[in-house]
């Protein structure tokens, strides 16, 4: 893992040869927010944002995106035969993202990545990207990565870690494809800057004061928390509008569909979300979740307790903060995990003291 610094000076030209190997995306400012997009001709990416309003996952799972296309007209001889929909999988660079936001790939990958089916659209999409993340050193208030599994200056899922400097930044390459980033780019000044990371990781470790509470639902009893009176109370001012869920990095829920005008049709994949009502609608009409108190419990069981369970890892969530961010109630995922956190833990202190 060498350290390249990059002088201010030297980083218009980088870019600029970037473009020769990488289709470049970014943090692009709108206002008062930002959202990753493809850079145009000349643009920089701006490195001056917190987190971007979305997550950059529409990267590797477009919020809709077309799989196959299909004729309908008895003319054509090849009516009703579906054919793959062109795909663009030159390689791509994203420069900005942020740690969270890496990791949370990481865990949508074990859904699109498994031994038994492999999504080639996702698993395409990410392998033709390089992953250069931005080193967090003023988190918001509302994150709170660092009981999430993740950090500020987190490595996971990372091709190249920027660390801002007064005169530039210090890019650590973590991979083949970091080492490919930064020798197409022409930055090879090696640095010796390992304290300078480790200092600058601490500080902005210590600036995140924000928590979720997970300890003791790894242990917890499923039916117990599914069951939990707390619902009721949780689910009460929902909207069931799915801001959470869309601006969340780690939801992957998504949905097929076939659109036809005339004579000619697509097959195509949009983002779904567990909020709305008929996400969860069989064919026969009957919907297992029908009211707002089950979707709203699935929501966080799903990231707090079944994701633990399925995959034996820590929780799906990475501590980004949008969620508590942009929820136009006010429902917050610490509030929830800390209330489901203290039942589990009750109810391990019961047990014990049998």
């Amino acid at each position: 893992m060498k350290v390249i610094k990059i002088d201010k000076s030297q980083w218009p030209q980088g870019l600029a040869q970037l473009r020769n190997a990488f289709r470049l995306f970014g943090p692009v400012g709108k206002g008062k927010v930002s959202n990753i997009e493809e850079l145009a001709p000349g643009q920089e990416p701006d490195l001056t944002f917190g987190n971007t309003r979305l997550s950059p996952k529409n990267l590797v799972f477009p919020q809709s995106e077309v799989m196959l296309n299909y004729s309908l007209d008895p003319a054509d001889p090849e009516r009703n035969i579906m054919k793959e929909a062109p795909k663009d999988y030159a390689p791509r660079a994203v420069i900005g993202l942020r740690p969270c936001d890496a990791k949370a790939l990481t865990l949508v990958k074990m859904n699109f990545d498994t031994d038994q089916y492999k999504d080639p659209y996702w698993l395409n999409l990410y392998n033709a990207t390089t992953f250069v993340g931005l080193a967090c050193d003023a988190p918001a208030s509302t994150c709170f990565c660092t009981t999430a599994g993740c950090g500020p200056y987190n490595e996971e899922g990372l091709d190249v870690l920027l660390v801002t400097q007064k005169d530039g930044y210090l890019a650590k390459s973590l991979s083949a494809k970091g080492d490919a980033f930064l020798k197409a780019a022409g930055w090879t000044q090696a640095a010796d800057a390992d304290k300078a990371i480790a200092d600058g990781k601490s500080a902005a470790e210590a600036r995140i004061v924000s928590k979720i509470e997970t300890d003791t639902l790894r242990a917890a009893d499923t039916m117990a928390l599914y069951n939990a009176p707390i619902w009721e109370d949780v689910s009460f001012a929902c909207l069931n509008c799915g801001t959470c869920t869309f601006s969340c990095p780690t939801c992957w829920c998504f949905d097929i569909q076939d659109e036809a005008q005339r004579k000619k049709g697509v097959r195509m994949r949009n983002w779904d979300s567990c909020m709305f009502p008929i996400f969860s609608v069989h064919t026969t009409g009957h919907n297992p979740r029908d009211s707002k108190l089950q979707r709203v419990r699935q929501r966080f069981m799903h990231k707090l307790k079944y994701f633990v369970d399925k995959y034996d890892q820590g929780i799906m969530c990475v501590g980004c903060g949008r969620c508590v961010r942009q929820c136009p109630v006010n429902i917050d995922i610490r509030r929830v995990s800390a209330m489901m956190n203290s039942l589990a833990s009750a109810a391990q202190c019961a047990v014990g003291g049998k």
